[in-house]
């Protein structure tokens, strides 16, 4: 309900509070170390778990600024969790001088935006005389006051809502995309920003695309891309995206990319739903999981292994937030197993929850955007459950404590919790943790003798100091590899089950779409997710 959760309110709007605040925010740069992000100085970890933040469409002016103030935005981004923006530009708003020299309320007034202007000056008036990139300023200012850490995106050429494979925008050459202006425009942004702590990356362009695309050239403006941006702030990280909507990075296995950027290269990908067969989802939801996942790493994931890993940013995922899409519903519990699993950076799409000026519709409403329309509650609170686990770190590269297990539980985003016999769903931050060598042996809850046993079909599964017995003995089925089952006296696989009548009860049921020889039915009505549990390797304390 839209009252559970209100979002963190402020005190002051004035501009001058917020670029004093600034100067309080942290001073990292970070750099890289194989395939994790650092602190530049410490080489410890820094994991960012980010949410977009749009500022490339027609007004260019970060949307929601006229619902509610900046310092009450940024506030609200830290109180759910996350932080780091994706902070999003539009390239001619720095290459062009009649964008570069709009205010903020001359940029509302050239669209008629009446309502934005009246929202800003109640709000933000410190802002409406502003020019544009003066606002953009004021507005990493306000995150830093937050200790928010800025990506930096060049999302579009031309100011407009993103993305077609046909809007101009999509490729070097098209009609909107000058390599020479975009060049332009990065050299300028990122010497504006050289010196601001708050801005740890720039990525260089969001989601090459249409029939223009081809390596060659993706190689060639990439390389002189990067090298701009590095020669400007050498402090940054610069990002890099792929072809095919940021969906394809595979063609780096036949031929890397030959920077020399001092250890401040990540890759970034999008994965979304969109082209996936609903009816897929619906009716072969573990097999599917396993082909999409596979998929995601055959095109991108593949980069955070092998000989020579790099750190790859998720920069986009998201879901309609309503939860009426049942396709995005199943395809987010899988996503976030895997980002769980492989514990790597990820920016959700989306903060607003509506927008000034969206293709033509003044006020659209963003159903996957985490704020309500009127930027004032979280759409959806369970959504914030469901990203508690993966904002947390769960790898150290410098820890030294052994490998540990926290066990998932990505439809609810709770995790489980021994108990004085059993075991229980709860707040990730507050988990057991568990050790288990390999599938065909048993899961024991650190610093006890005791194992989880199935104690009977529909019953809840207990902890026991029998961890010898086949109803101890736990591997992971299905080709999602997202069940955990053991078998009974009898002999019969079950799988744990979140309980749909008591909501923190872990119950060993029959396993749902999957055979007795444990393979994936052909098809399945039922949603198998209530049995997906997932064991989350950490090396934290």
């Amino acid at each position: 309900m839209k009252s559970a959760v209100k979002i963190m309110s402020t005190t002051s709007s004035t501009l001058s509070l917020l670029l004093f605040l600034g100067t309080l925010s942290h001073s990292l740069p970070l750099s890289t170390n194989s395939r994790w992000i650092v602190d530049a100085a410490s080489g410890r970890r820094v994991k960012l778990t980010c949410v977009n933040w749009p500022g490339h469409l027609h007004a260019m002016v970060p949307e929601g600024l006229h619902k509610k103030p900046l310092s009450h935005i940024a506030a609200s981004v830290s109180s759910m969790g996350f932080n780091c923006v994706r902070l999003t530009w539009a390239t001619y708003m720095f290459t062009r001088p009649y964008f570069t020299n709009l205010t903020v309320a001359q940029s509302l007034d050239r669209w008629g935006l009446e309502e934005a202007r009246a929202g800003l000056t109640r709000n933000n008036p410190g802002l409406l005389g502003l020019t544009l990139v003066e606002a953009q300023k004021a507005v990493v200012s306000g995150l830093g006051a937050q200790k928010i850490m800025v990506v930096l995106d060049n999302h579009v050429s031309y100011p407009k809502w993103c993305c077609h494979g046909s809007d101009g925008n999509g490729f070097f050459g098209d009609e909107y995309f000058d390599p020479g202006e975009w060049l332009m425009g990065l050299t300028t942004v990122a010497k504006l920003y050289k010196d601001e702590p708050t801005v740890v990356a720039m990525s260089m362009r969001n989601e090459f695309r249409g029939p223009r695309q081809n390596e060659n050239d993706w190689y060639q403006y990439i390389e002189m891309g990067s090298t701009a941006i590095h020669k400007e702030s050498p402090n940054v990280l610069v990002i890099v995206s792929g072809l095919s909507f940021a969906t394809n990075l595979g063609f780096l296995k036949k031929k890397p990319l030959a920077l020399n950027l001092t250890s401040k290269l990540v890759y970034e990908a999008h994965w979304y739903s969109f082209s996936n067969p609903t009816h897929k989802w619906l009716f072969q939801t573990n097999g599917f999981c396993a082909t999409a996942t596979q998929w995601f790493t055959d095109q991108s994931g593949f980069l955070i292994s092998g000989p020579n890993p790099v750190p790859l940013f998720v920069s986009e995922f998201g879901v309609d937030q309503r939860g009426v899409n049942e396709r995005d519903n199943r395809y987010l519990g899988c996503l976030l197993a895997h980002l769980a699993e492989s514990d790597m950076d990820w920016a959700l799409w989306t903060l607003q929850g509506s927008y000034m000026l969206r293709e033509g519709r003044v006020g659209m409403e963003e159903m996957y955007g985490l704020l309500d329309a009127e930027w004032a509650h979280v759409r959806d609170p369970k959504m914030l459950d469901k990203l508690q686990l993966v904002q947390q770190m769960t790898q150290d590269p410098n820890s030294k404590h052994p490998t540990l297990y926290i066990m998932y539980h990505p439809q609810s985003g709770q995790c489980a919790r021994g108990g004085k016999n059993g075991i229980y769903l709860s707040d990730c931050r507050r988990t057991s943790k568990w050790s288990h060598d390999r599938d065909g042996s048993p899961i024991r809850l650190k610093g006890t003798s005791r194992c989880l046993t199935i104690a009977g079909d529909g019953l809840p599964a207990i902890l026991s100091g029998n961890c010898s017995s086949d109803r101890s003995t736990w591997g992971s089925v299905s080709d999602s590899k997202l069940h955990m089952a053991a078998k009974d006296d009898q002999g019969r696989y079950l799988c744990l089950e979140w309980s749909s009548l008591n909501f923190s009860a872990i119950l060993t049921k029959k396993c749902l779409c999957l055979g007795d020889d444990l393979k994936d039915a052909p098809k399945c009505v039922e949603n198998p997710q209530v049995q997906w549990f997932k064991l989350i390797p950490t090396n934290e304390k």
